[in-house]
């Protein structure tokens, strides 16, 4: 097992969304391609954010998707708590450390003062914080303090370039003075993000940090807190950066989080298999190789390395998500597949607790089926409705008017005569529907067969036709094509 050690810190806010996934799944990724740890730590320290009920969506998402992690706030670790509501002393304790060792400093200044001062200096007054209270004395600290003001701790930039390798991007430089002394505590002295994130880094030996390209500004602050704690004895050694591309959705703009096909718990509701789902977000930043998109999560696993992931943004594209998720439908073991169908045909009325006989006999036949025409298990269900209601089907009413005019009436004629005597079996009734329809009435096998399709299924696309009137019986079938005809 190597030392590799990466981090998925998420704030407990809202609804998983993919852009959140990519980056878990890319730290996750790593982590196990290295043979290292992997870390999952909760940054919940906006009380007025942050809820109980995000944290379960965010379990629910990355327990369906099959993410695991060595250290976290359900199962502990050597450096815990991970939660950063549980961690405020420890907070505290390297505040004081960074004051008393001249890494931070008081700041009194408001923002109307800043404002001002840049104005008198001609400036940008929206410039932002000006480094004004660097050097203030302990007795002009003692005036701001007995006019009631109460500061905040900010800390003090360095006057050269920042430099850091990053693993997608190569070095990044940030120009001495683009960066202006930041706030890691509030004036009650409550710790921000700038300053829990790199110490809760640092603690817990994280040594890649992967993050979204929007986050790239905020770096510098966070390698200038991790030299601080080096410097502290708090820290090993800075950490890797991995700033992962932009999603962006068709327009070339950032795919919002409010976005719909964000939402990734709307993928499970929905039926799509987790391999499906992690598989194309794979694919948002970084490809197993140039000619193929399709892959299993253990050749992910073996091959993902993120020093290859792109800086180009990522454009998520439906069509190629709906198709890598279809690719995996098909991929599935039917028996698997039948396994993960049952409670959404028994929620649907279709069976009963347990499948009879009978059920279990047409899920055997149909789902292997039905597998190669669908990509999620919700439209599964509803592609083999047909097979479980009866004499009676629901006909849809767009393949009714799409299907049911011209001829449909004796072409039904024709197939409940040809069928009338036959041997039910599947090559019987095609070659007695193909008798009858093709070479009899001169039709086109689309145009002849649809009429049939739509009285067996009530749709217009259904599982093949011959096998699913096999699997219906001859009753059924023909009880279904006669309610048809009497509609026309």
């Amino acid at each position: 097992m190597s030392n590799t050690r990466t981090r998925f810190c998420p704030s407990p806010t809202g609804t998983p969304h993919v852009g959140l996934v990519r980056t878990c799944l890319f730290s996750w990724g790593y982590a196990r391609a290295k043979g290292g740890s992997f870390v999952f730590r909760i940054e919940d320290t906006d009380a007025a954010r942050d809820t109980e009920e995000s944290y379960e969506q965010l379990l629910e998402a990355l327990s369906w998707l099959g993410m695991t992690w060595d250290e976290g706030p359900d199962i502990g670790g050597p450096y815990a708590p991970y939660r950063q509501s549980q961690r405020l002393d420890i907070y505290a304790d390297v505040l004081k450390r960074l004051l008393d060792g001249g890494y931070a400093y008081e700041a009194f200044s408001t923002n109307e003062e800043v404002e001002a001062r840049h104005k008198a200096a001609g400036r940008d007054p929206k410039l932002g914080y000006d480094n004004f209270d660097r050097d203030l004395t302990e007795e002009q600290k003692a005036a701001f303090r007995a006019e009631g003001r109460k500061p905040v701790l900010r800390m003090r930039m360095p006057d050269e370039d920042i430099v850091f390798q990053d693993a997608v991007r190569g070095e990044v430089r940030t120009p001495a003075g683009a960066v202006p002394d930041y706030v890691v505590a509030r004036a009650d002295g409550s710790p921000l993000y700038t300053l829990t994130n790199p110490v809760d880094d640092a603690l817990m030996k994280v040594d890649m940090v992967t993050r979204g390209e929007d986050l790239m500004p905020s770096t510098p602050r966070q390698i200038v807190m991790w030299r601080a704690l080096i410097e502290l004895g708090l820290a090993d050694a800075e950490p890797e950066y991995a700033h992962l591309p932009l999603i962006v959705d068709e327009r070339g703009k950032k795919m919002s989080k409010r976005d719909p096909r964000s939402n990734l718990l709307q993928y499970k509701e929905a039926g799509y298999l987790p391999e499906g789902v992690l598989n194309y977000v794979a694919t948002l930043g970084w490809s197993i190789s140039g000619d193929r998109d399709t892959f299993t999560v253990a050749e992910f696993l073996s091959a993902f390395d993120l020093h290859d992931v792109k800086s180009n943004p990522a454009r998520f594209d439906e069509k190629k998500f709906d198709a890598i998720c279809a690719e995996h439908f098909r991929m599935t073991d039917p028996a698997e597949l039948t396994r993960l169908l049952l409670p959404r045909l028994r929620d649907a009325g279709l069976i009963g607790d347990a499948p009879t006989a009978a059920e279990a006999h047409v899920l055997d036949v149909a789902v292997p089926l039905v597998q190669e025409r669908c990509s999620t298990l919700a439209q599964a269900v509803e592609m083999l409705r047909f097979l479980f209601c009866g004499t009676e089907v629901a006909i849809d009413e767009d393949s009714a008017k799409k299907t049911f005019k011209d001829d449909a009436a004796q072409v039904l004629d024709a197939s409940i005569a040809a069928l009338d005597g036959i041997e039910w079996t599947t090559a019987g009734i095609e070659e007695a529907l193909r008798a009858a329809l093709v070479d009899g009435m001169g039709l086109k096998p689309r145009k002849a067969f649809g009429p049939v399709r739509v009285a067996i299924s009530g749709k217009t696309v259904s599982p093949p036709l011959y096998e699913s009137m096999e699997l219906l019986g001859k009753d059924v079938s023909m009880a279904r094509l006669r309610a048809a005809r009497a509609t026309l």
